[in-house]
């Protein structure tokens, strides 16, 4: 494995890997790296000849800086982590992705996809994860993107903009891989405080209630009970939604929907936790 921090050392490098026929695979990450990256990165590398990993700290896509100076930083604990399955971990600073005199911005409107949920919640959120999506793809040309499906609405965002800006990369989601009590893995269940981490399944808890009630429930109600069973000592769910997994809207009759998600937010502490569930379709995944 080949640690880059230049964008043009990478792309000389891929340069000729292209020159030999070789199918490239990425997975961009923000680093402290756990299993559900880690599931990712074995996908890539099991279906491309190459594998890349990115670890960037991406400050267009946080709304609180205080969240972007908390964020974990992990370098030489990742690059163990991935050693056997990456090719090139490409490691850039701020000015790579975002010199000076380079416009990166993105001509995409994705407000119809972020009108709810973590759009309203997290404002600029998804138009930064569009730039550095964007840019890296510009950089790298992938054959391959490997994203969570944790992160429902940003897949479904980055979808979208394949889609819609003709890039012939295609996107590769991989199922949410959580611990032993059901909590998703995410890199912010690092800062969660012992007795915290202890009670945070009942987000999971929740979601699951969601799938099985979709049939024998209105989606309000379901909604509005999940928010109550999360409201318990140092919880604070901020949105509960079951939506259409193809157009982000509020679910009322799931027999008129193919695909259907139950999204969810949560603060646990001082941690913003947040994480899905696919009720109805998860072969459209």
């Amino acid at each position: 494995m080949k640690t880059i921090k230049r964008v043009s050392t990478l792309q000389k490098y891929l340069k000729k890997e292209r020159q030999k026929g070789r199918t490239i695979g990425f997975t961009p990450t923000m680093g402290a790296l756990h299993e559900g990256h880690l599931e990712l990165i074995r996908m890539g590398k099991n279906e491309n000849d190459i594998n890349v990993v990115s670890i960037f700290v991406n400050p267009t896509q946080f709304n609180q800086k205080e969240d972007l100076v908390k964020y974990p930083r992990k370098l030489e604990e990742d690059q163990k982590l991935i050693r056997s399955d990456c090719d090139y971990l490409f490691a850039p600073a701020v000015t790579q992705i975002y010199p000076k005199g380079l416009d990166t911005s993105v001509d995409l409107d994705v407000s119809h996809l972020s009108f709810s949920m973590e759009g309203p919640n997290r404002p600029g959120h998804f138009d930064g994860v569009v730039q550095v999506i964007y840019r890296f793809l510009n950089i790298i040309e992938p054959d391959r993107i490997y994203m969570g499906q944790k992160d429902f609405q940003q897949f479904s965002i980055v979808h979208y903009m394949l889609k819609e800006m003709n890039i012939p990369t295609k996107l590769r989601v991989c199922p949410t891989v959580r611990e032993a009590d059901g909590l998703a893995m995410s890199s912010r269940n690092l800062r969660l405080e012992p007795q915290i981490r202890k009670n945070a399944n009942i987000i999971f808890t929740a979601l699951s209630f969601a799938k099985d009630q979709l049939c024998t429930m209105k989606c309000t109600d379901i909604e509005e009970k999940a928010i109550k069973m999360m409201q318990i000592k140092d919880f604070r769910p901020e949105y509960f939604e079951i939506v259409d997994g193809f157009n982000m809207k509020r679910v009322t009759d799931p027999e008129q929907h193919d695909f259907i998600a139950a999204c969810t937010a949560c603060w646990a502490g001082r941690v913003r936790l947040i994480d899905n569930m696919i009720l109805k379709g998860a072969e459209h995944i």
